[in-house]
C-alpha cells in the first residue's frame, strides 16, 4: 500500500505525460506599428487656423527578445507591448516549449543568462506572475496589470513552479 501511495505521490508531482503532450494556443495579437511613426498634420474646420499635429493612436513594441532555452529546448519571442489605449500586454510569439507541471509566465528584473547557470536565477530578485501559461506552444497574450513596473523589467521567463526552474527565457531589449 505504502508503493502505491508513493507512486500516486510520484505521479502527481512529475506528471510525466506532460513530456508527450502539448498544449496549442492561438490566440489573435495585437497589430503594432513597427516603425517610429511620423506625427502627420490633421485639418481643422477653419481654413485660417493653423494645422495641428497629431499621432495616430496605435499599438507600439516596447519591448522585444528571442527566448533561449534553460532546462528544456525553448523558442519563439516575446514583446511587451503598448495599447493604443494605454494598457499593456505581454505578447508570446510562436511559443515552442515543452510542457511541464505547474508553468508560469513570469516578468522579472534579472538577466538572461545561457546554460544551466540561467536555470534558477529568475527567482532571486524581483519578478511579477503574470499567469499560468495558456499553452507550451504557439501565440498567447497577457494583459499585464499597471502595478508592473515595466522601467525595470528585463526579461520573461517561462517558469515551472513545482521545481523553481526557468525552462526558458527571452531578455527584453527597448524597441
Amino acid at each position: 500500500m505504502v508503493v502505491g501511495v508513493l507512486a500516486v505521490a510520484g505521479l502527481y508531482w512529475f506528471q510525466p505525460w506532460k513530456l508527450v503532450t502539448d498544449e496549442v494556443v492561438d490566440e489573435a495579437l495585437p497589430a503594432v506599428v513597427t516603425s517610429s511613426g511620423a506625427a502627420t498634420a490633421t485639418p481643422t474646420a477653419s481654413a485660417t487656423a493653423a494645422p495641428t499635429t497629431t499621432a495616430p493612436a496605435a499599438n507600439r513594441v516596447l519591448a522585444a527578445g528571442d527566448f533561449i532555452s534553460h532546462e528544456h529546448e525553448t523558442r519563439g519571442s516575446a514583446e511587451i507591448v503598448r495599447l493604443a489605449n494605454g494598457g499593456h500586454q505581454l505578447v508570446l510569439r510562436g511559443l515552442d516549449t515543452s510542457n511541464g507541471p505547474d508553468l508560469r509566465v513570469w516578468l522579472t528584473d534579472q538577466p538572461v543568462i545561457d546554460g544551466t547557470a540561467g536555470w534558477r536565477v529568475f527567482d532571486d530578485g524581483r519578478w511579477v506572475e503574470v499567469a499560468k501559461l495558456k499553452g507550451n506552444k504557439g501565440d498567447q497574450v497577457y494583459d499585464l496589470p499597471a502595478s508592473v513596473d515595466l522601467a525595470t523589467t528585463r526579461s520573461v521567463t517561462i517558469w515551472c513552479k513545482r521545481f523553481s526552474v526557468s525552462f526558458g527565457a527571452a531578455e527584453l531589449k527597448s524597441a
